[in-house]
């Protein structure tokens, strides 16, 4: 727990020792698995953070805890909130859900909202991104830019939104380059800028001249720098830092208009369990600037794929589409179904690679 994290919690148990601050003010917590200065997931969710004091002011506090463990710490921290008086917690990963499921049922007039579950609850909701559709934006622009055609991902674990993002960039880089190839390194964490400069290194001395990542730190970014000659692309924010290259463009998350949005419901007294995807429409998944390093023509070729995604008028997974086994997955234009995409536990055919059980 960080100093600025307890300062903040100190505030929050004095104000309600003083009984004003919890008739007039809404408490909103928030449990982040990174560092806030990330520059990635976590990153993106303090900034919604910060985007709900600034829209509310003084009707409104926050407080948050960083960098907690998915497991029994996480359930400690999530207590101690709703002990504390907060009256809407925001769980932050998916390693998160059973324990905030758990606390809730302990706190049934305590909101949880869970990023990225699928467990609800009288008192839960879950919310997510369709960061796949970013993911196939990715993908567009990897399997024109790569010259070796093999192209690195560091993932972070085995679950349905990392394979979903894993198979929306296959697809869309093998549509324009038939010959591209994939190497995936699962690094086990969301956030350890050690492992990930080790895994995109690796990546590089296999022969990838571009690197995508589901994991939460700049390292591969900076490893990709270093390399010289390597393309990467921004997760969850927008590491314009390392833009105009290595880094071309980004996956967004932005969580600001859902957070302010749950918030008022909660003032409002009309706050329900609901479960929540957006995508590239409602704007929770942005598409950080494809810069002047991408081709004209490349760049114009993945501005209308977004436009496609953004309008519905196109599907990231339309058929045909066929499982890593060669069976048939999604016929010739079907559009795969929300509950299978929540759940993807297989690769798409053309990946190599096996899924860590």
């Amino acid at each position: 727990m960080t100093t600025k994290t307890l300062l903040a919690s100190a505030a929050l148990a004095l104000g309600l020792a003083t009984g004003a601050t919890a008739q007039d003010t809404t408490t909103v917590g928030f449990v982040y698995v990174g560092p806030i200065g990330d520059g990635g997931w976590t990153y993106e969710h303090n900034k919604g953070r910060l985007a709900v004091e600034e829209h509310f002011g003084d009707a409104v506090e926050t407080v948050f805890v960083e960098s907690v463990p998915e497991g029994p710490d996480a359930e400690r921290v999530m207590t101690q909130m709703a002990l504390q008086g907060a009256d809407l917690i925001f769980t932050t990963s998916f390693g998160y859900m059973d324990q905030t499921i758990n606390v809730a049922a302990q706190f049934p007039d305590v909101k949880f909202e869970h990023a990225t579950g699928y467990k609800r609850a009288d008192n839960v909701s879950t919310y997510s991104a369709r960061f796949y559709e970013g993911r196939a934006v990715q993908g567009h622009i990897a399997g024109q830019m790569t010259e070796s055609n093999i192209i690195g991902y560091i993932a972070s674990y085995p679950i349905p939104e990392v394979i979903r993002g894993i198979n929306a960039a296959y697809l869309h880089a093998k549509e324009v380059n038939p010959d591209v190839e994939f190497r995936i390194i699962w690094a086990y964490t969301w956030f350890d800028p050690a492992k990930e400069a080790e895994a995109a290194n690796v990546l590089i001395e296999q022969g990838a001249d571009v690197i995508l990542q589901h994991t939460d730190s700049t390292a591969p970014q900076a490893a990709a720098q270093a390399a010289g000659n390597v393309v990467t692309f921004g997760q969850a924010s927008d590491m314009a830092e390392f833009a105009p290259f290595p880094r071309v463009s980004s996956i967004i998350d932005d969580w600001a208009p859902y957070y302010i949005a749950r918030t008022q419901a909660v003032i409002d007294g009309t706050w329900e369990s609901t479960d929540t995807w957006d995508g590239i429409g409602p704007g929770m998944v942005g598409i950080g600037e494809i810069t002047d390093a991408v081709p004209a023509d490349i760049k114009a070729s993945a501005e209308a794929l977004i436009e496609r995604l953004r309008t519905g008028e196109y599907h990231a997974f339309t058929g045909p589409i066929n499982r890593q086994d060669g069976s048939v997955w999604l016929a010739d234009g079907e559009i795969a179904d929300d509950g299978t995409l929540a759940g993807m536990n297989f690769y798409v055919e053309g990946i190599t690679a096996e899924i860590p059980q």
